[in-house]
């Protein structure tokens, strides 16, 4: 095994036995990009439990939905990008409640010299904005 290696790893001949495809196959996968082995000292691929999982989802693009490898690649990388974004959304959302938990503390405004009138809401609280209704929708009618 690879020094510093502190997971679990398994040789190409045992991956290809377990999931009854051929060690080709594998080589194929790697040569595609689509997976990315690591190696031990004497050059051995080594699959560890994030290429088996990696490798579950492409056998099941394959056989079951009938992707082709393009097919697979393209998934993979929207896959990824996904994952990338829901980062950077859960990243966004922290920040914002941050933000929220900063201004919420703010000093309350005078909604009488404000230019737009200022609504105070509490959380699970609904109210209707101040001021003149709004008017019904106008309703024309198409003569024929």
């Amino acid at each position: 095994m690879a020094k510093g290696r502190s997971k679990a790893a398994y040789m190409i001949s045992a991956v290809a036995e377990q999931y009854q495809i051929h060690p080709q196959t594998l080589r194929l996968y790697e040569r595609e990009g689509l997976l990315t082995p690591s190696r031990s000292e004497g050059n051995t691929r080594l699959y560890t439990d994030e290429d088996l999982q990696r490798l579950e989802v492409i056998l099941k693009l394959t056989r079951e939905l009938g992707v082709n490898l393009a097919g697979v690649e393209i998934i993979l990388n929207m896959r990824a990008k996904m994952e990338a974004m829901q980062t950077q959304i859960e990243a966004f959302i922290n920040t914002l409640n941050q933000e929220l938990a900063i201004h919420s503390k703010a000093p309350a405004y005078n909604s009488k010299q404000s230019l737009i009138p200022v609504i105070h809401l509490t959380p699970g609280v609904s109210r209707k904005p101040e001021g003149p209704p709004e008017p019904a929708p106008r309703r024309t009618r198409i003569k024929f």
